[in-house]
């Protein structure tokens, strides 16, 4: 084993504008994340790769989202400011912002970033609390070090109200601080609490700054030793800016701060920096974790040094971003108490059920158990599988209710061991049933609209919900097709927890429901056949099926607002019709058989409606398996991975989406992608000539190599004779009747897979056997 993959790990990857990809200190799964915060915007994770001014390194961020550009959380920043006296150091946003050297340095668990007047600031962190570091150039050596810590100024400048005391004794100055802020997806606001120490040196002088007046928000006025400032809450931002101002001895050139945060109050912020950090060893804390997410991209282990060093650079960088969020918010619920853990940032199931979780169900089995048990504890308390729920709150339903499928995900693959991970099925069943079955209040934060979709077999355009529930009536037809896969999830779970053959029949039967949508006489690009929306009197509603697309002529918007009109969310007709994962031979059908499907796809390339960085796009790549050309599949993918993703700050097509493209590339380079709650993974050519997978829940490990594995396939176009098409599958030296798909349960099963690639397409696809092609429900696939 390598001994230290952490070190293959490149945290800038993605961190330009588009990536919105977070480099600061984190362990797995963490609450704190640490890092800096620019002046310039977008900036959805606080940093950008740019050389734009620090406005302050601050405790709490989002990772790879769209959201607010302006950013999440940001909450609670310091900022370290070379000589000034007290009643005049420049403490507002603007005044204090200064530039970096444009060097900042990054490792798992570890930040650190030098203004160009030569302060260095260094961050380390657990779960919930961490250390900064402020190390002060010698020739500021005979000066006083102040320090800003700021209550006001989030990443949105979003304050409506907060405290903040100072405790200052001999050996220690703590201060604690809460703010009600602005969500960054969503209308709700949401209170945080945190707590500094600072005694590696303790203040020689102290005192809060506050600004003048509301109409002079850049004016201040310094109180010395004052221990308190309150402002009431408010229903508008306020625009006031407040905080505390900190001088340390010229005796020494490093101030260290610990910190805590909490979202249940200041005792528990406090608390949490003093049992996680309980002896300000900065070493410790940097080693544990790295520790930490050395065990995570273990579980994935190549021969680095044999391997393609830009592949590894790219794996276990994915590896490390895919496991950052949803974060571990566990005893820290401030709106019930549960036995269960409470994770947040799931920011959007949407974006994750594709490639997230599924990655998760291979390589981290207990942690998914405990997000599992996240979503399903939502339900418990709120009636419907929260998700997209961000900063504790709920936020938008961007789709479906996508937690579904991802509750059937974990039904499908570790029914059978809940009780050993801690989760109870038959409640993750009704979770899964009421959300099917309920319409809530206000579809458009939770759940479905259900009562339209199941009066008409398809959502309406147009309809009033007789009911009085409401929620923002379009993408219906982008809506409609993520349904129909939710209630796939139940169907599935159904089969796994051995429900009555009603329910599976009747969750069968609905998830092909999204075929009421096919308009088959829509022709576009000499092309028949699309989704579209429809009317309650079952005629459709046009929409060019290029709209929303990247080479839409008009610029629709196909975003969440009133203003989207053609029934699709974050993609065109084009690409969506391809969506319905669980029964790929009914889209094949409708689009007229598989040369035409294969024609049709490869005009979706080759005209430019293929979005990389769009998750419908995800598995338009790997859907020539279904029409039995696999080796279209392998030429594709290796021209997606290199096309759109590589190991620069740009590296990313998009946002991250809290993981979603590293999870998804990931599942590219090994050469797998999954099929939405199911156990089958489509099968093709490795990026490594050997991998092993472990699970810890199982204590297994899964070697699968790559005989005649050929590196001049590493390219964006393969070249002609290179070794790039599988030729056969080895289970434990049993070759499988089929080249096209694998079931999980061997990919988690420990063993060998012995995957055979040659020059030449096989003549007879994926196989000659009744099962070679991957499952579809329609024709017979995911049996009962």
């Amino acid at each position: 084993m390598a001994a230290d993959f952490a070190s293959l790990v490149n945290l800038f990857i993605g961190t330009a504008s588009s990536g919105n990809a977070f480099p600061g200190a984190a362990i797995p799964h963490a609450m704190a994340k640490v890092g800096i915060d620019v002046s310039t915007s977008p900036r959805q994770a606080g940093y950008l790769s740019t050389n734009s001014s620090i406005t302050g390194i601050s405790l709490m961020h989002d990772e790879g989202t769209g959201g607010t550009s302006t950013g999440g959380y940001g909450i609670f920043p310091l900022f370290p400011l070379p000589s000034c006296s007290f009643s005049s150091c420049p403490v507002g946003i603007a005044a204090r912002s200064t530039f970096r050297t444009g060097v900042d340095t990054a490792s798992p668990g570890y930040f650190s970033s030098t203004f160009t007047n030569g302060i260095k600031l260094e961050a380390t962190s657990t779960r919930r609390a961490g250390l900064i570091r402020f190390t002060y150039p010698s020739s500021m050596a005979s000066s006083t070090k102040h320090v800003v810590v700021d209550l006001t100024n989030d990443l949105q400048r979003s304050f409506h109200g907060g405290t903040l005391d100072i405790e200052s004794a001999q050996s220690n100055t703590r201060i604690k601080l809460s703010g009600t802020f602005q969500q960054s997806y969503g209308p709700d606001n949401y209170t945080v609490f945190a707590c500094y120490d600072f005694s590696r040196p303790s203040a020689v002088e102290f005192g809060t700054y506050l600004s003048s007046s509301t109409s002079t928000p850049t004016n201040f006025t310094f109180i010395s030793n004052n221990t308190n400032l309150i402002f009431t809450f408010s229903s508008g931002v306020s625009p006031i800016q407040a905080g505390v101002l900190l001088g340390f001895s010229s005796s020494s050139n490093t101030v260290a701060a610990r910190f805590g945060v909490s979202f249940k109050g200041l005792d528990q912020a406090c608390s949490n920096a003093e049992q996680e950090v309980p002896d300000y060893n900065w070493q410790r804390v940097q080693e544990a974790s790295r520790a930490k997410w050395e065990d995570i991209l273990q579980r994935v282990e190549t021969d680095v040094g044999t391997e393609d060093a830009n592949v590894v650079q790219l794996l276990y960088s994915s590896l490390y971003r895919a496991s950052l969020v949803p974060a571990n918010l566990t005893d820290e619920n401030p709106y019930w108490e549960s036995k269960y853990p409470f994770y947040d940032a799931l920011f959007c199931s949407w974006d994750t059920f594709r490639t997230v979780h599924p990655l998760l169900s291979i390589i981290a089995p207990i942690e998914w158990a405990e997000i599992v048990n996240a979503y399903v504890d939502g339900w418990r308390n709120t009636g419907y599988i929260p998700e997209c729920r961000s900063n504790t709150k709920a936020g938008y339903v961007q789709g479906g209710s996508d937690g579904m499928p991802i509750l059937g995900d974990f039904a499908v693959k570790y029914g059978e061991h809940a009780d050993k991970l801690g989760v109870p099925m038959n409640d993750l069943y009704q979770a899964l049933v009421d959300t099917a079955e309920n319409t809530p209040p206000d579809w458009y934060r939770v759940g479905r609209q259900n009562t339209a979709w199941k009066t008409f077999g398809y959502i309406p355009t147009s309809w009033v919900d007789p009911s009085g529930s409401t929620g923002l009536p379009t993408r219906e037809a982008s809506r409609a097709y993520e349904y129909a896969v939710g209630d796939f999830a139940v169907r599935q779970a159904a089969i796994a927890l051995h429900k009555p053959t009603t329910d599976i029949m009747k969750y069968t039967n609905r998830s092909m429901n999204f075929v009421n949508h096919w308009d088959p006489n829509l022709v576009h690009d000499g092309f028949q056949g699309f989704a579209q929306r429809r009317y309650p009197n079952g005629t459709f509603a046009f929409s060019p099926p290029d709209a929303c697309s990247p080479i839409d002529p008009v610029g629709h918007s196909c975003v969440r607002g009133t203003d989207n009109n053609v029934g699709f969310y974050e993609s065109s007709s084009w690409e969506m019709s391809f969506f319905a994962p669980h029964t790929m031979s009914t889209v094949i059908k409708l689009m007229g058989g598989q040369t035409t499907f294969i024609d049709r796809v490869n005009h979706y390339f080759s005209k430019g409606y293929f979005q990389a960085g769009n998750e419908p796009s995800f598995q338009i790549p790997w859907t020539y398996h279904y029409a039995n050309r696999p080796d279209l599949t392998a030429l594709r993918v290796r021209e997606v991975v290199y096309k759109n993703f590589n190991t620069k700050n740009n590296g990313i097509p998009g946002n991250d989406d809290s993981g979603a493209m590293a999870s998804l590339l990931v599942f590219h380079l090994l050469g797998l992608y999954p099929v939405p709650a199911s156990r089958q993974l489509l099968i093709c050519s490795p990026f490594v000539s050997r991998y092993t997978l472990r699970n810890a829940l199982f204590g297994t490990s899964t070697t699968i190599s790559v005989r005649n594995f050929d590196k001049t396939t590493l390219v964006q176009t393969p070249p002609s004779g290179s070794r790039i098409y599988v030729q056969s599958v080895r289970i434990d030296g049993v070759v499988q009747d089929t080249v096209c798909w694998i079931d999980w349960a061997t990919i988690v099963g420990g063993g060998e897979i012995e995957i055979e690639v040659g020059p030449n397409p096989r003549a007879d696809g994926c196989g000659t056997s009744n099962n070679s092609l991957p499952a579809s429900l329609e024709t017979g696939g995911f049996p009962l």
